[in-house]
């Protein structure tokens, strides 16, 4: 059995390495695929789309039911159902077979992304659970960026089918290691509690419902942008990109300013908690908990703050290199966040909620936020000029700041009380 917490985080984060990897390529080859299968901007977005209808549509259904039993199971499904249908996705040879395996994708990848996070948060003390998290989604940025620079590659040398089978492969064989994880112990509820019940008791939560409509406007823009990207740079800057090219650079500068932001973000989440003393077991309606959720939310909010002007000046940049300058600022920024609003989303709720509070936030990313917006930019870029289009990014990354500024009132009451109007989950300790 694999004990040692380290790693286990290694492990969990190589898993999401992958993950991301899988979610770039995509974007990377996205020109390709609509030029081979003759498809519309709009059409190329609802690849994404479909991943997502398969991802948030069972992230709920994983949740609640890892709030009942054990996780690693679960995630090793998850794991290697993702990856067959990634291989999958190199295999089809239309657009209704394509579309079909990315929804399949989303399926997968949901058990990971809602749990992974949950058996982190159990494993490390407060003053070091931002660095774990942190480190956990240092695969984004990572990911995104071999994603990019791999997809790109392959598909100029070869072709964009290649790029799917060649990242699918190695999830399998990972996905079978997660069964040697021992699970710290946790709190767990009855198996006769519903859906319903948990759903209400999170949306009851003030600071929790806050985190989540940032975090959705956030992901939305996010999203856009991380599948428009090479798209944008092949049309803004035709005579000093191309495809491999295009994707190279994004992915430099996405590893490099990805990596830097997130570590920024999980040193402030760590402050965050430590500084308002948060104990292990801290109620998650204590006065000190609240005031340490309002400061990892005023920390997203001043990196949004920071990135929106500065995105806005981007996309009107008359040269690639200036564009990918100003781009790894944004970036910082952008991944700033990640640390803080994860830990704020765990621990804005009950103990024995957590694993559903992920789900429920998943669910909700998605579905009002990047499940339309890549379609919706798509429409965009067929409608408007190509940098007026863009303008939606920096606009939605000001909304998210706006949502997520300081609001001291959420932190009133007595100190170690909370609201007598959110409901208690019924629970029971394992021995």
């Amino acid at each position: 059995m694999i004990r040692d917490r380290r790693a286990i985080l290694a492990l969990l984060t190589g898993l999401n390495f992958l993950n991301f990897i899988d979610r770039a390529v995509l974007a990377a080859v996205l020109p390709a695929i609509t030029k081979d299968l003759g498809l519309s901007d709009s059409r190329g977005g609802l690849l994404n789309t479909a991943f997502l209808i398969g991802y948030f549509a069972t992230c709920p259904l994983f949740g609640m039911r890892a709030d009942k039993a054990a996780r690693k199971g679960l995630i090793t499904i998850g794991v290697i159902v993702w990856s067959a249908a990634t291989v999958a996705s190199g295999l089809a040879s239309g657009f209704w077979m394509l579309l079909a395996a990315r929804i399949v994708v989303g399926v997968g990848e949901a058990s990971y992304a809602v749990l992974a996070p949950t058996i982190i948060d159990d494993l490390f003390p407060p003053e070091r659970k931002g660095t774990a998290l942190s480190t956990f989604y240092l695969a984004i940025p990572i990911g995104y960026a071999l994603g990019y620079v791999l997809g790109g590659a392959l598909a100029e040398h070869w072709d964009w089918r290649t790029a799917f089978l060649v990242v699918g492969a190695p999830g399998i064989l990972l996905a079978l290691s997660v069964l040697l994880i021992a699970e710290p112990p946790r709190k767990l509820l009855v198996a006769k509690a519903k859906i319903i019940e948990g759903l209400r008791e999170l949306v009851a939560i003030p600071q929790f419902r806050r985190t989540v409509l940032g975090y959705t406007a956030y992901t939305g823009a996010l999203a856009g942008f991380s599948i428009w990207a090479p798209t944008f740079l092949l049309r803004a800057f035709p005579d000093e990109l191309n495809l491999e090219t295009a994707n190279r650079y994004l992915g430099i500068v996405l590893a490099s300013a990805g990596i830097v932001g997130t570590v920024i973000g999980g040193r402030y989440a760590n402050r965050s908690l430590s500084r308002h003393q948060v104990a292990p077991d801290e109620p998650y309606e204590s006065r000190r908990n609240k005031l340490a959720v309002n400061s990892l939310l005023r920390t997203s909010a001043i990196a949004m703050a920071l990135s929106a002007p500065l995105a806005a000046i981007g996309f009107f940049l008359p040269g690639a290199f200036a564009f990918f300058a100003v781009s790894f600022v944004v970036q910082i920024c952008l991944f700033a966040t990640t640390s803080p609003i994860n830990t704020a989303v765990l621990r804005s709720v009950p103990e024995e909620r957590r694993a559903s509070a992920m789900a429920a936030s998943i669910f909700s990313i998605h579905l009002f936020g990047d499940l339309w917006s890549a379609y919706a930019l798509g429409l965009l870029l067929q409608s408007l000029p190509l940098k007026i289009a863009m303008m939606s990014l920096p606009l939605t990354f000001a909304w998210s700041a706006y949502i997520w500024r300081p609001r001291a009132r959420e932190a009133d009451g007595p100190s170690g009380t909370g609201s007598s109007a959110v409901p208690q989950a019924r629970i029971h300790t394992p021995t």
